[in-house]
């Protein structure tokens, strides 16, 4: 079967779905095609969500270019979609007269990049703005328009928007092969080859992250290398009060091993920097004591007992260049480039989505807007947050908003249930821990997961032994769960 489009966009990261989302204002057919079978699979996951202000960025490059517009726009697509984000604001720590000569540079580049109000702080503002911040540091770049979101809520809800708005999502397609045919009459000249069938469209966009090697390989286009850069992360437990992002002075590779609170509370230790084996998702133990060992010098307090997860993930980088590659292809004319999406790519997303925008106009490709097109994405009732008067509003309306699930985040059967149903939904435990946080508390899914596998395989219409971890052939049960057949 093939299905034919204006534009096929290749990753539904966070990338890809925000190119889909602003692209989506068009009257256009487009289909994002992604390999995994559901939203934010790579990079985007294992993302510490950091909305970084766009001081780092060396000026003149790309990610500059994009880094500090994706931060201003991130309080109209948050209020748009509905997703959580909070601007906390920054501080880059300083210990010595040569980090201070640094911070000074940063803020220069900032200045470039156009970042606004940036300032360099003495140590009573530093504990006045944050007073857990190490008492040694002396100095600090104070950057007021830094923030953090759950990157793959941001995901999903440009995605889900997108999809609202006639965007269509094919999960489970990895692109195996491409042909590329010249045409004079506007018919397709990209015909993309899945399992899930065949795409053909007018257009191409690749946002495949660390598959963008592979997908501008296959349709002809730029040859480029890309490097597995593993970053390890570590979540700890919920505190009462959600700490201000904080920073060390950066190295050539990396903005160094970051300290932040999160959307729901949670502290993260973001992340080592360590080229390794392309797909290499092990967590060590030499990177998560670096991890803790680097934090406590930020924040001495950080009690690191409270670990309730560690995980890994690989930054998109192309071998060669530490800057984003955005524009259409100077050997494919019709396939456009969104590749290498490292940090800060977060950040950036909605500013990518613009400059893809930009560039399509430039190659002459006709972006007439719909009449139709709503940018407003509803939230889904998180029931955790809600107000008690709409607690007991959404019990009233439904029983199953009072059965809690799982305990740690108190999410209810009823938050479970919506989180499937969505378009584009959830087919797999991760992909329901994803949208409304069952399974990430300090339990990690060990009283819940067995229960959500029940509702998955309810909702699904499959055996319980089919419901998936995640991707294909993670299953969590053989044979009838206690009490489910």
């Amino acid at each position: 079967m093939t299905e034919t489009f204006d534009i096929a966009i290749v990753g539904a990261g966070i990338t890809g779905c925000a190119i889909a989302r602003m692209l989506a204002r068009f009257d256009l057919s487009i289909c994002v095609v992604e390999a995994g079978n559901d939203i934010a699979l790579g990079a985007s996951k294992a993302n510490g969500g950091l909305v970084h202000a766009g001081y780092d960025p060396a000026p003149g490059t790309i990610k500059a270019q994009v880094n500090a517009r994706g931060c201003e726009l991130y309080g109209t697509w948050a209020q748009e979609l509905g997703f959580l984000f909070c601007r906390t604001g920054s501080m880059v720590l300083g210990f010595n007269d040569e980090d201070r000569a640094h911070l000074q540079q940063l803020r220069c580049n900032g200045h470039v990049n156009g970042v606004p109000e940036l300032s360099i702080v003495g140590p009573d503002r530093i504990h006045e703005l944050e007073p857990r911040a190490s008492a040694d540091a002396t100095c600090a770049l104070w950057c007021p328009s830094t923030g953090f979101v759950d990157p793959f809520e941001v995901a999903i809800a440009a995605l889900e928007n997108a999809v609202a708005n006639g965007v269509t999502f094919m999960r489970s397609a990895p692109v195996e092969a491409i042909e590329v045919a010249g045409s004079d009459d506007g018919a397709a000249r990209f015909t993309l080859a899945t399992p899930a069938g065949n795409v053909r469209c007018r257009y191409l966009i690749n946002a495949a992250g660390n598959g963008a090697a592979d997908i501008s390989h296959m349709a002809g286009a730029e040859e480029f290398q890309m490097v597995w850069r593993q970053g390890n992360i570590v979540v700890l437990d919920k505190e009462p009060r959600a700490l201000m992002p904080l920073y060390p002075v950066p190295t050539p590779v990396s903005k160094g091993v970051i300290v932040t609170g999160t959307v729901h509370g949670n502290t993260v230790i973001t992340a080592t920097a360590a080229e390794r084996e392309p797909g290499d998702t092990q967590t060590y133990a030499s990177d998560v004591n670096a991890l803790l060992t680097s934090a406590r010098k930020l924040v001495p307090d950080l009690d690191t007992r409270r670990v309730v997860r560690a995980f890994a993930g690989g930054r998109p980088v192309i071998q060669g260049t530490n800057d984003f590659f955005i524009g259409q292809s100077a050997v494919v004319p019709g396939l456009f480039q969104a590749a290498g999406i490292q940090s800060p790519g977060v950040a950036s997303a909605p500013a990518i989505a613009e400059r893809t925008e930009l560039v399509m106009r430039e190659a002459g490709v006709e972006l007439h807007e719909r009449a139709d097109w709503n940018p407003i994405r509803r939230a889904p009732d998180d029931f955790d947050r809600a107000p008690l008067a709409r607690k007991e509003e959404l019990i009233e309306s439904d029983p199953a908003w009072g059965q809690i699930i799982c305990r740690c985040e108190t999410v209810p059967e009823a938050e479970i249930v919506a989180a499937i149903r969505r378009q584009p939904g959830a087919v797999s435990v991760e992909g329901v821990k994803r949208r409304c946080r069952a399974g990430m508390g300090r339990c990690q899914s060990g009283f819940c997961q067995s229960r959500v596998v029940a509702i998955l395989a309810r909702e699904l219409g499959c055996d319980p032994s089919e419901v998936l971890l995640e991707d294909a052939g993670s299953w969590l049960v053989e044979g009838p769960l206690k009490g489910v057949r």
